[in-house]
């Protein structure tokens, strides 16, 4: 029997299996596409239905579904720790922190705690599975949370796209930049800064040397931190993500790459072509 749940959030873009063998609940994040909503969209279906010229919306998990989600786990006799989508880009860390305050008073033998991962995608994801290790280590809830609460400003998210007119409809970059960076071959490269926003950090001319941008500033982060397992997500470029993970197993020797598709809640700003690479490190 596992001694706390650990819960979290579609945002964290972990695969359906893995959280099933490791018992995590996931809380949906709704996307709305051509007039439908969906809570667990197939993400093949959605990048096909984005490089088609769809243009989906997203939305918070509300408070309802959030407090059922906890009221589910808390009446089974399970303590929590429910770790939540960087709050620099979305409301559902704030509304899991409401639930979690409700759940207590009705549940008031029971341990809950919420954590602003402050990361996304399988940086998020990343998140959890520490915890999970953690747990399974034999870690109490409080020291899962204080442990998780330490190396969050150390999950470096690097990563590239390939199309800038999502991040322009996403406000993160200007028409003008858009246009004149496709025209000209330029491919962003950004990352997740320590108050969980996106930002840019460089810019390289063409896919390849994006890539190896990834590499290179990996290897001037990882110094110092122990990285057993490096984490890649992709917006439907699986041979660009082998790609980056053989790079990353030849300049570092870490074996273990977990590799899964980006999904519709990210995805929708980031949009097909989007290559991101995960692991601890400083700066992040």
């Amino acid at each position: 029997m596992l001694s706390f749940i650990i819960s979290t959030d579609s945002g964290s873009d972990l695969p359906t299996g893995y959280c099933r063998e490791h018992e995590i609940p996931m809380l949906p994040l709704p996307v709305t596409m051509d007039g439908v909503t969906y809570e667990d969209m197939d993400v093949r279906a959605f990048y096909e239905k984005l490089r088609s010229g769809a243009l989906p919306t997203t939305s918070a998990a509300n408070l309802e579904d959030t407090l059922n989600l906890f009221r589910r786990i808390l009446s089974q006799g399970n303590d929590l720790l429910h770790i939540a989508f960087s709050s620099g880009l979305s409301s559902s860390s704030g509304t899991a922190f409401i639930a979690a305050e409700q759940a207590r008073q009705e549940f008031p033998e029971r341990n809950i705690i919420v954590i602003d991962s402050l990361c996304a995608s399988l940086g998020h994801g990343l998140l959890v599975h520490k915890a999970v290790k953690y747990r399974d280590a034999g870690k109490s809830l409080a020291e899962t949370a204080e442990y998780i609460e330490s190396i969050k400003g150390n999950i470096v998210h690097n990563f590239t796209v390939d199309d800038l007119h999502h991040l322009h409809r996403g406000g993160r970059v200007s028409k003008a930049t858009a246009i004149v960076g496709s025209l000209i071959n330029i491919k962003p490269v950004l990352h997740v800064n320590d108050t969980g926003h996106l930002v840019a950090v460089g810019k390289a001319r063409g896919r390849k040397a994006s890539i190896q941008a990834l590499v290179n500033r990996m290897a001037s982060q990882i110094q110092g931190f122990d990285n057993p397992e490096v984490f890649i997500s992709h917006g439907d470029c699986q041979d660009d993500a082998e790609t980056l993970a053989a790079m990353v197993r030849e300049k570092f020797g870490i074996q273990d790459i977990m590799i899964d598709y980006i999904g519709p809640t990210i995805g929708t700003h980031s949009g097909p072509g989007t290559l991101a690479l995960f692991f601890l490190g400083s700066p992040r």
